[in-house]
């Protein structure tokens, strides 16, 4: 597990991360969002061992990250702007980082080279960004650590290749101990494959929640009501998020189970309702907008 607690940084007058607190636990996949410029790159850098806290602690598996070789080990990072050495190809890539970590396995990075129809033997120079980003997890997952931190690693990613990381992170952690922790400004790259989400804004975080508990407790229901008064009644009784109005048509989103939402709405004799399917973007926005933050065009 990693455990970060009361952790600051600063860069002169910039503080990127402020007073942060939250642990990503084992073989889940864990999202942490926010726009550019919110304090993820630098949070990872610190969990990775880049950058020491000006305050607080960084453990995994309750050991300090920052100076501590064996803890580095567990982890294979890959920033937003990835450097390769001058006329380098995967192959060597390869060889590189098997010296520095004991568990890489060439044969596998070969066969997962072959599987995405890249060239080990092509220099790296030629390569496209997202073609850089690729490279990049084939050999994070071929390192066989721990656990992988990954800055915006899909940005550049062409769809087909997008899915198939995703389905290959999710074999990993089948298969073993495996924890990839996903940076990213996009809440829509990681919608379909995390399974706990921190969300950051001006180098603090805002909320850290387990993404299937959110949906489960977060409902959005669209109704059409014969009197205003009705409105008014469910505001008191529901913990109402947002209510939003489009012609005769009143859009709800409550926390509270799916049941009881909608036993207090069908109490009101509503002439229609139903559920409607919220994303991880609309989760978050109502939950911001109650916690004071108006960041609805944070994201896209």
């Amino acid at each position: 597990m990693i455990e970060i607690r009361e952790c600051s940084k600063a860069f002169g007058a910039l503080q990127a991360v402020n007073n942060i607190s939250m642990d990503i636990g084992e073989r889940e996949v864990f999202g942490l969002v926010g726009s550019n410029g919110a304090g993820k790159s630098t949070l990872l850098r610190m969990v990775a061992g880049i950058l020491k806290p000006d305050k607080g602690s960084i453990t995994v598996d309750d050991m300090e990250v920052y100076d501590n070789e064996t803890a580095k080990e567990l982890f294979f990072y890959i920033s937003d702007d990835c450097y390769f050495p001058t006329n380098f190809t995967p192959a060597d890539m390869a060889a590189f980082y098997r010296l520095h970590y004991p568990k890489f396995e060439i044969q596998r990075f070969s066969k997962l080279m072959r599987q995405f129809r890249l060239d080990e033997k092509q220099r790296i120079s030629s390569f496209s960004k997202g073609m850089k980003k690729l490279l990049m997890v084939l050999l994070g997952i071929s390192a066989g650590t721990k656990y992988l931190l990954c800055d915006e690693t899909f940005d550049g990613l062409d769809p087909v290749v997008r899915q198939g990381v995703k389905s290959l992170f999710a074999a990993e952690i089948l298969s073993r101990e495996f924890t990839p922790v996903l940076a990213s400004h996009n809440l829509r790259e990681l919608e379909d494959i995390c399974d706990h989400v921190g969300l950051l804004h001006k180098g603090g975080m805002i909320l850290s929640k387990d993404l299937e508990d959110m949906k489960f407790h977060i409902h959005k229901i669209q109704c059409v009501l014969q009197d205003k008064k009705l409105e008014d009644a469910l505001r008191k009784e529901l913990d109402v998020l947002k209510i939003d109005h489009q012609g005769s048509l009143t859009l709800i989103t409550a926390r509270g189970t799916r049941t009881e939402i909608m036993h207090r709405i069908q109490e009101k004799n509503p002439l229609f309702c139903e559920v409607l399917p919220l994303s991880l973007e609309e989760i978050f926005i109502s939950e911001t907008e109650v916690a004071g933050y108006e960041i609805q065009n944070l994201f896209f």
